[in-house]
C-alpha cells in the first residue's frame, strides 16, 4: 500500500499576508484576557456550501453547526505530522474545558484528500482522538472552494517515489462563531492550554 509523504505547512504569501500583524499574543499583551490565537481584523464569512459527514449526510460549516463555537481544521489522514499533532492538541484542549464550555464547542475535521479519505476512513482516524469530532469530505473542488473562502490554501502536492503523494494545506485551526464568521485562527504550535484559554474567552 502506498503511503503519502510528509505534510508541509503552507508557506505561501497568502497565509503570511493574512496573518501578518494580527497576532495578539497572551504573553505580549500581558493580560489574562488576551488571545494566543490571531484575531482577524476582518473575519472571514463562512460559506453555506454543503459537504458530507462520515455517515454521508449533508453538512454545512455555516448551517449545520449548532454549537456556539466550532473549531475547524483542514487536513488528511495520511499526514504523518502536522495533522495528527493538531488533532491531538484539539482533543487535549477539549478535555481541559469545563463541562459548560465543552458542551458549547464542536470540533470539525475537513479532509483535503477525498480520493483516499472516504467517510469510514476519516471516522476511524478521528476516533483515535475523539469520537465526538465531526469528519467531513466531498468533491475536492468543493472542499477547495470552502477552504479558500476561509483563508486556508489547499493543493495536491508532489507524487512520491513510493507512488503516493503529499497534500499541501494550511495548518491553522479556525474558530467559527454564532454569526458564521471566523474571527480567530490559531497557528501551528499553539498549545492545548492556550487553545482551552481562548475557547473559554470566546464563550464568555
Amino acid at each position: 500500500m502506498s503511503r503519502s509523504g510528509p505534510s508541509r505547512p503552507w508557506r505561501g504569501t497568502v497565509v503570511v499576508a493574512a496573518l501578518a500583524g494580527v497576532l495578539l499574543s497572551a504573553c505580549a499583551q500581558g493580560s489574562a484576557d488576551a488571545f494566543a490565537g490571531a484575531v482577524l481584523p476582518r473575519p472571514y464569512d463562512v460559506p453555506t456550501t454543503q459537504l458530507r459527514d462520515t455517515s454521508g449526510r449533508a453538512f454545512s460549516l455555516a448551517d449545520t453547526t449548532d454549537r456556539r463555537l466550532t473549531l475547524v481544521f483542514f487536513g488528511y489522514t495520511h499526514c504523518p505530522d502536522e495533522c495528527p499533532t493538531t488533532m491531538a492538541t484539539l482533543a487535549s484542549a477539549m478535555l481541559q474545558l469545563d463541562e459548560r464550555d465543552r458542551a458549547a464547542t464542536q470540533v470539525v475535521f475537513v479532509t483535503t484528500d477525498p480520493a483516499r479519505d472516504t467517510g469510514p476512513v476519516v471516522r476511524d482516524w478521528l476516533d483515535h482522538f475523539s469520537s465526538s469530532f465531526v469528519g467531513l469530505t466531498g468533491p475536492l473542488g468543493t472542499i477547495v472552494e470552502v477552504a479558500t473562502a476561509v483563508g486556508v490554501p489547499v493543493a495536491k502536492g508532489h507524487r512520491l517515489p513510493s507512488g503516493g503523494y503529499d497534500v499541501a494545506h494550511g495548518t491553522q485551526v479556525l474558530a467559527i462563531d454564532g454569526k458564521d464568521t471566523v474571527p480567530v485562527v490559531w497557528t501551528l504550535g499553539t498549545t492545548a492550554p492556550e487553545l482551552a484559554h481562548d475557547i473559554h474567552q470566546l464563550l464568555a
